[in-house]
């Protein structure tokens, strides 16, 4: 989902000397930090706000919940290797997401399922398919927790909530978005957004995936 406001690279500190935690090259990320923070987010977010602004400029709430809903699901299934329309749909295509009238009992049930999914050993292993991508399993986990982390930000701020992710899923966001070739950055996000070299380092992953992060409703 495309927040294409940005100003490019130009001073932007990209180099891999920040403090960002370091992750082994073994590593399997955990996606159960940023996926449960999104469901605190979300049970936090009143009716009244659903037809809210969000800093994806063409998302109310309602469509970034139903995103966060769909995406969950998608990589759910990627983890299980379980292919089929969820996994083979790129994002973008069609129309806006519609926000299921069962959301909020159903969106903690998809995001536990996305964990559960992913703490399997075998979801790690060989290929898998998402956003209509075969890709390695892991840069696929990957990009799934960079979705939970750059989308939360979007619902906390959308939604005037409080957040704060933990550095070690925000150093994996900061290693998956840094590189100017990466596959998580354009289209699923806009150009980089430019951010002091001294700003907080989540405002700084935040500007890579294409955000202001003085953006305000």
């Amino acid at each position: 989902m495309s927040s294409r406001t940005g100003s490019g690279l130009k001073d932007m500190n990209t180099d891999t000397h920040t403090d960002a935690p370091e992750e082994p090259d073994n590593a399997r990320p955990d996606l159960e930090p940023p996926a449960r923070y999104i469901a605190k987010l979300a049970d936090a977010v009143s009716d009244a706000q659903l037809g809210g602004p969000t800093p994806c400029p063409d998302f109310a709430v309602r469509d970034l919940i139903a995103h966060i809903s769909g995406l969950s699901v998608a990589f759910r299934d990627a983890a299980r290797k379980e292919f089929g329309p969820n996994t083979n749909t790129a994002p973008g295509t069609g129309s806006h997401p519609e926000l299921a009238a069962d959301w909020r009992s159903a969106l903690p049930l998809q995001l536990e399922e996305l964990i559960v999914a992913w703490h399997s050993p075998a979801a790690w292993e060989g290929d898998t398919k998402a956003g209509g991508f075969t890709l390695p399993a892991p840069l696929a986990a990957r990009i799934a927790l960079n979705e939970l982390v750059v989308h939360g930000w979007d619902l906390a701020r959308a939604t005037g909530q409080r957040y704060a992710p933990d550095p070690a899923s925000l150093g994996v966001s900061y290693a998956l978005l840094a590189p100017a070739d990466s596959v998580a950055r354009e289209p699923a996000f806009g150009p980089a957004v430019e951010v002091p070299r001294d700003a907080p380092f989540l405002d700084r992953v935040i500007g890579l995936s294409g955000r202001n992060p003085d953006w305000k409703p």
